[in-house]
Parts: C-alpha cells; sequence; structure tokens
C-alpha cells in the first residue's frame, strides 16, 4: 500500500503562484511515476503533469510553461510549482502514485482556487 498526503493548496488570485507538496509512504519501489491530476465540477480527472523517478516530465498543453514539477525521491516527495494562475485552473489537485506494475494510488485531493 501507499499514502498520499497533499499539502499547498488555497486562494490566490489570477496571476499568483502556488506550490503543491504530496509526500508518499509505504510500499514506495523504484521506477514509478508520481504526478498531478486535477478534477473540475462535473468533470472527469486530467492529467497537469507527472514525472517519472528517472526525471522524465509530461505536461498537459494547458499549463506548459507556468507549472513546474519536480520531485525529491529521497523523500518520496513531489511538489508542483504553479505560476501565472488563471481562474481557469481553479479544480480539486489530486496526487498520484503509479507503480512499476501500473497500480494506481490517489491522494484526497486538495483545492485550488484562483479568484479573479
Amino acid at each position: 500500500q501507499v499514502q498520499l498526503l497533499e499539502s499547498g493548496g488555497g486562494l490566490v488570485q489570477a496571476g499568483g503562484s502556488l506550490r503543491l507538496s504530496c509526500a508518499a509512504s509505504g510500499s514506495i519501489i523504484g521506477g514509478n511515476t508520481m504526478g498531478w491530476y486535477r478534477q473540475f465540477p462535473g468533470k472527469q480527472r486530467e492529467l497537469v503533469a507527472t514525472s517519472t523517478s528517472g526525471g522524465i516530465t509530461n505536461y498537459a498543453d494547458s499549463v506548459k510553461g507556468r507549472f513546474t514539477i519536480s520531485r525529491d525521491n529521497a523523500k518520496n516527495t513531489i511538489y508542483l510549482q504553479m505560476n501565472s494562475l488563471r481562474p481557469e485552473d481553479t479544480a480539486v489537485y489530486y496526487c498520484t502514485y503509479r507503480s512499476p506494475w501500473l497500480r494506481d494510488y490517489w491522494g484526497q485531493g486538495t483545492q485550488v482556487t484562483v479568484s479573479s
């Protein structure tokens, strides 16, 4: 089992910044992928950004150039630095961990609200 603890959400004005953190604990194994998804009201979760334990990153087009994912493998923690936030970034953000055999774990989610 893997547990994910997210932090860092909140309310920010448009153009501002927030940093999300997600610490993983439990049966952490190398070769994993961690990342962030978000969910708008009434919509399915969508990819924001992912990072493999080897450092390969992937971003949704909508956040490229504004969001940066990073990870500290020694701490089993990932971060999402969100800059130039827009009202349309308002969503619940979920941390995810995918094991090398493709089992997914999800955090409880953290609300990000961007006011105009």
